[in-house]
């Protein structure tokens, strides 16, 4: 115990020295928790329309006005032409074309219908799938409008009519900001954590230090838990500071416990630093454990559901995301903080990443070789 106590305090200290590492550490989370929250916006707003108006009647008018007062366009061009309208894509001043044809409301008045024609720039798919849903659904509204406007309805209307209430649960407001917050979060101490723990061992074998511990008696799990320790606490730390400053700058107060969310962290962490300890013990430089690291956090992020819905994914992809700890963690964050959950709803997954830490760093102390 005494060796593990010094190796503790020499990693402690070797942490805190380097002032390199401490703003790493506290400045890079916070700033990214500040800034990312306001640019993973899910919404698409200031959508480039250019229109084509070949009715210029009331219902073409009123059609516009509501297009334009939707929030979500901007009418940055009223052009004479479709090919006028198409030019304007082209040099990429606008991004969906709405040509309205001629007698539109008089055709709509007559035979109770009309067509209209939407062109849209799909270099940006995002920007394109979400543009054109967004002006179908405003169409389709108008459309509803000015069939209520027709129908004269007696007093007691015979016909069935049914109402739909909704209710959004666990967050009524549908504030985006209460769904990506705690997953950026857990990707920021993902990264810390991962990230400098892969870099440790590898920097005690470029300066040299790692053939002093070699030819000592210490023993392989005492080193690994000595490297583990500083950076297990660490990672703890970013991740009250990232709740407090969540809650200060987003409003975000977990619905469920708070030791629930720690209870979890604290063998997630053990699984992610396991994961950096073995990247350590096969990269031989600093350059190498950081491509190394980089490539996978890429796969973690990108396939842990925190921008794209796990279910939307195909199924080779979603069985890649169950070997994704990230996707653990992202759903314990979402689950306890907006919905409440506690050790009994996370269970299951607290028992998965449980095994990940077992695994990764037993690996990681065999894997470790002590060289005299």
């Amino acid at each position: 115990m005494r060796t593990l106590k010094f190796l503790l305090q020499k990693e402690f200290r070797q942490v805190f020295r380097d002032p390199a590492i401490l703003r790493i550490i506290f400045m890079m989370p916070i700033m990214q928790l500040i800034i990312l929250p306001w640019a993973a916006d899910y919404e698409i707003k200031n959508i480039k329309l250019s229109v084509v108006d070949h009715d210029h009647s009331a219902y073409s008018q009123k059609l516009l006005s509501k297009v334009t007062s939707s929030g979500y366009f901007k009418l940055q061009h009223y052009a004479v032409s479709y090919n006028d309208a198409l030019q304007q894509v082209e040099t990429d001043n606008a991004d969906i074309v709405l040509e309205i044809p001629a007698f539109f409301e008089r055709t709509v008045v007559k035979e109770d219908e009309a067509t209209l024609f939407m062109a849209v720039n799909a270099i940006n798919g995002v920007k394109a799938g979400l543009g054109s849903a967004y002006l179908r659904s405003i169409i389709q509204d108008f459309n509803r409008e000015i069939r209520l406007e027709w129908i004269q309805l007696p007093r007691f209307s015979p016909e069935t009519t049914i109402e739909v209430t909704t209710s959004n649960w666990f967050n009524p407001l549908m504030n985006y900001k209460y769904f990506m917050v705690p997953g950026i979060l857990v990707v920021l101490v993902t990264m810390v954590g991962s990230f400098l723990a892969s870099l440790n061992i590898v920097r005690e074998k470029e300066i040299g230090t790692i053939e002093q511990i070699n030819v000592t008696p210490v023993k392989k799990y005492h080193f690994i838990i000595g490297k583990l320790v500083p950076f297990w606490v660490l990672g703890l730390v970013i991740l009250s500071i990232g709740l407090l400053l969540s809650r200060i700058a987003y409003g975000i107060v977990p619905a469920g416990s708070i030791l629930v969310i720690y209870c979890f962290a604290a063998v997630y962490l053990l699984a992610v630093l396991g994961l950096g300890l073995l990247i350590s013990t096969y990269t031989g430089t600093q350059q190498q454990a950081m491509l190394l690291s980089f490539f996978l956090m890429m796969i973690f992020i990108l396939l842990s559901g925190l921008y794209t819905s796990i279910d939307s994914m195909p199924v080779w992809a979603q069985v890649i995301t169950r070997l994704n700890p990230v996707t653990y963690f992202i759903e314990v964050m979402r689950m306890v903080i907006l919905k409440g959950s506690g050790l009994r709803d996370i269970a299951g997954r607290l028992g998965i990443i449980l095994l990940f830490a077992v695994i990764l760093n037993t690996w990681a102390v065999i894997n470790y070789k002590k060289r005299s």
